[in-house]
């Protein structure tokens, strides 16, 4: 074989990484495996399991998550559209433009991209995925106007996505509710470990990406800038963690829904006050959300099915089980191996970590080392695959390249500090 065809076939199997290929491996492994499961375990109803997971997955798809987003995205967009006009997002954009230009040099300077990424990763941030994913797929829209070759992911498209898919969430009230539903005595104690895992990922991710983009991190504004939001995040974990569980959920649900209420109204005020049209403006970006979410259904449905055929089919299982196997031969604790269910779902579907997670603290406990460490994991990061199906599939971008390696890389760094940090924690 030439050294030339050897090159082609190493760039058409890895360095696009197009989603068709992510499909049909997901819809392969699951075969597979189920066709193992049928012919040596004797599970006549493994097929029957897939296909009753295929139906249920498109309807969760349409019907769970693509239809309740079309009115928040539409509400935010026409939000988003109003501080357009009255140049909020453009304010925005100037003041984090030195940070910015350095991490997406694609991008013009105070070009509203910059704002509309930062509203996203605020709203990430402080736990507001409802809002954080209108502010997204605007963001997204922002960059594949300015990408050059549309069908294929530009390096800003894939800097974003990947400080996205790893994006740290300040307090994990959802993760935290569940342990208190579950009878933890202390729900709030898994707070700085899924703080330290989240934002160990999210580095990851920033390196990552920077390595493959020569993006100079040691360039003094960047490297300043990253310095000081490391300061501020470590500022407001140690003030947080000196802070019962009550004054914990109090302070937190008014510091995120306080703020992003503030920005909404900052937005409408500085609208009136240049006498923009409001609503008007408002019904224009509402009408971009709503095209939107249509949009993105046909992605939705397609990821979400392969994601549950290999979920049902068995896969994790098998692995984790090997896992357990292969850490006992070398004769190092094993406990960590029970809560990996939760770990490898989670880049694949949020909604089958989480039930891992609730399945791992009603099986061991929401105290046991297991119940804690599995909502380490499902804190840690995001999921990769749904955001690369959600995103890409609003712009219509088939070549994702590096997308998934970067994202994986930063989900496997989240997944090692959360064990980490949870044997320091809890072991």
């Amino acid at each position: 074989m030439t050294e030339f065809s050897l090159n082609l076939i190493v760039f058409y199997l890895f360095e696009p990484m197009a989603l068709n290929w992510i499909w049909f491996l997901f819809f392969g492994v699951a075969f597979i495996v189920a066709l193992i499961q049928f012919l040596f375990f004797g599970n006549a109803d493994i097929f029957k399991i897939l296909v009753d997971g295929m139906f249920d997955s498109a309807e969760v798809a349409v019907m769970k998550v693509a239809l309740p987003l079309t009115g928040v995205m539409a509400f935010f967009m026409g939000i988003l559209q109003v501080g357009e006009k009255a140049g909020a997002i453009h304010f925005l954009a100037r003041k984090i433009q030195p940070f910015f230009s350095r991490l997406f040099p694609e991008v013009p300077k105070d070009h509203p991209v910059h704002g509309q990424m930062i509203m996203n990763f605020s709203a990430n941030l402080l736990g507001l995925d409802n809002a954080a994913t209108p502010f997204g797929l605007k963001a997204m829209q922002g960059l594949q106007d300015l990408n050059p070759v549309k069908e294929t992911a530009s390096n800003a498209q894939i800097m974003f996505l990947v400080l996205h898919s790893a994006g740290p969430v300040l307090i994990p009230l959802s993760i935290m509710a569940q342990r208190a539903i579950y009878g933890a005595q202390d729900a709030s104690d898994v707070f700085i470990p899924c703080l330290m895992a989240t934002y160990a990922a999210t580095i990851t991710g920033l390196i990552f990406v920077s390595i493959k983009q020569k993006i100079r991190l040691f360039d003094p504004v960047l490297f300043g800038w990253l310095f000081s939001i490391t300061a501020i995040l470590a500022g407001i974990l140690w003030y947080f963690s000196s802070l019962s569980k009550e004054q914990i959920d109090i302070q937190s649900k008014l510091f995120s829904n306080g703020i992003l209420f503030t920005l909404i109204f900052s937005f409408i005020a500085a609208a009136f006050y240049k006498k923009v049209d409001i609503f008007g403006s408002f019904v224009e970006g509402a009408k971009g959300g709503f095209e939107t979410s249509v949009r993105i259904i046909p992605y939705l449905v397609g990821m979400l099915v392969a994601i549950s055929c290999l979920r049902n089919s068995g896969v994790l299982g098998f692995i984790v089980d090997g896992m357990k196997f292969a850490v006992d031969s070398i004769g190092i604790d094993n406990r960590f191996t029970d809560a990996m269910p939760t770990a490898l779902l989670h880049p694949v579907s949020g909604s089958g970590s989480r039930a891992m997670m609730i399945d791992t603290m009603k099986t061991f406990g929401p105290d046991s080392f297991a119940g804690r460490l599995s909502c380490v994991f499902q804190g840690s990061a995001e999921t990769v695959l749904f955001v690369i199906a959600l995103y890409y599939g609003s712009v219509q971008v088939r070549n994702i390249r590096y997308t998934l390696w970067a994202g994986l890389a930063a989900d496997l760094v989240g997944i090692l500090t959360a064990i980490f940090v949870s044997y320091l924690f809890f072991g």
